[in-house]
């Protein structure tokens, strides 16, 4: 697990994550999937079983992100995304580190768009 400096550090970044308007919820889960950092945005009212949907949605993206059989030959993946009628779900894996961060987004989010806003606020030291 993450040492404390390094949580706080994550939850600062999904809180920036979570001022984007059309961002539902912003998480990292490490690899038990626990959440660790993160969540939904305040004052939001989830859909109904978003949690539910989430984890389940998490599972899948845990085991996709760690098979390794293209990564020689297609690179690592960078994110897994999918678009649904009531949310876009994207998650990034951090293999090093072995944890995950999971974003819910409006339906109209547009995910090459929300990929760029997480590089930009992940790749930032502050």
């Amino acid at each position: 697990m993450a040492d404390s400096a390094q949580l706080s550090l994550h939850s600062k970044k999904c809180a920036r994550l979570l001022s984007e308007s059309e961002i539902r919820f912003a998480g990292i889960v490490d690899k038990d999937g626990k959440l660790i950092a993160g969540g939904f945005k305040e004052g939001l009212v989830p859909h109904e079983g978003d949690e539910t949907r989430l984890h389940s949605f998490l599972e899948f993206v845990s085991k996709a992100s760690i098979r390794k059989e293209y990564d020689e030959s297609l690179g690592p993946i960078n994110y897994l995304a999918a678009r649904r009628d009531k949310a876009v779900l994207v998650s990034f894996p951090f293999p090093i580190t072995q944890i995950l961060l999971l974003i819910s987004a409006e339906p109209s989010a547009n995910i090459e768009n929300l990929a760029k806003k997480v590089v930009e606020i992940f790749t930032d030291v502050n």
